[in-house]
């Protein structure tokens, strides 16, 4: 089975985007992960680069904020339509709040089948802090009752969130681990979502444990016969990133961190 790589193209919006792409092309990724405008003219041009360059784009939803339930569907979405009409290889989804009911977070779930259904772009949500997805303990009850929903799996929130390695909560864990189809890998620990730097030893555990979960998911997709998975190493910049006190300056290099993480993986998966 193939694992197609995509880098995330948070942490380097201040570049022109064709050196972006430029970059990630040389850098050796598949394609992009990342937002599109609501303006059609500026959704195209970045379109047109992605041809360009031969990538591919995974689209991702994060920007719906609104508390206002009514307000927040509708503006879900015109995001996840106007994401769905670029025809991207899927849509990743952070949906929801972690304070709307149940029923509420079902109700955007059900949104975005819709629109899955409407355009035939599979559309899949993030575990993420502050969505619906926010905790194992919590996504297990949506996972056990709406069976077509799938996930990007980042457990480096839920680490932070349980403030642990979830050992006490493998049940949850893995039935997450049965539905997920697209991977963030980045490393997260019980006090934070973000270790400071995967290549270096005092995280090695951190790592390692993630990697386990990460193999488990790479396992279940080969034995299913899939022909191909997509991974994205998803490390942020400042404040996921740690900075230097007085200096602003980060204590490593984001680019590089999720270059050495796609390199890293691509090794792990071959053996």
């Amino acid at each position: 089975m193939e694992v197609k790589f995509f880098c995330p193209q948070w942490g380097s919006k201040h570049l022109d985007f064709a050196i972006f792409l430029e970059k990630v092309k040389r850098a050796g990724y598949d394609g992009v992960e990342m937002s599109l405008p609501l303006n059609t003219a500026e959704k195209k041009e970045i379109l047109n680069l992605l041809k360009g360059y031969d990538l591919l784009l995974v689209a991702q939803h994060w920007e719906t904020q609104n508390s206002d339930f009514k307000v927040h569907k509708e503006e879900y979405r015109i995001r996840l339509v106007n994401l769905a009409t670029a025809v991207p290889l899927f849509i990743n989804s952070q949906t929801g709040k972690d304070y709307f009911s149940f029923a509420q977070n079902a109700e955007l779930i059900s949104v975005a089948e819709e629109i899955s259904r409407m355009y035939g772009i599979k559309i899949i949500h993030e575990t993420h802090r502050g969505k619906f997805s926010f905790a194992a303990h919590v996504i297990a009850e949506y996972l056990k009752k709406i069976p077509a929903l799938r996930l990007t799996l980042d457990l480096s929130h839920w680490c932070n969130v349980a403030e642990s390695f979830l050992e006490d909560q493998q049940e949850a864990v893995n039935l997450a681990l049965s539905r997920t189809e697209h991977i963030h890998a980045r490393v997260g620990f019980p006090e934070g979502p973000q270790i400071p730097d995967p290549r270096v030893p005092e995280w090695k555990e951190a790592l390692l444990i993630h990697e386990s979960w990460w193999k488990k998911v790479i396992n279940l997709k080969k034995e299913a016969g899939q022909q191909f998975f997509t991974i994205t190493p998803e490390f942020g910049p400042y404040p996921y990133m740690t900075i230097l006190p007085f200096t602003q300056q980060p204590v490593t290099d984001q680019w590089e961190v999720n270059v050495y993480m796609m390199n890293h993986l691509k090794s792990v998966f071959k053996k």
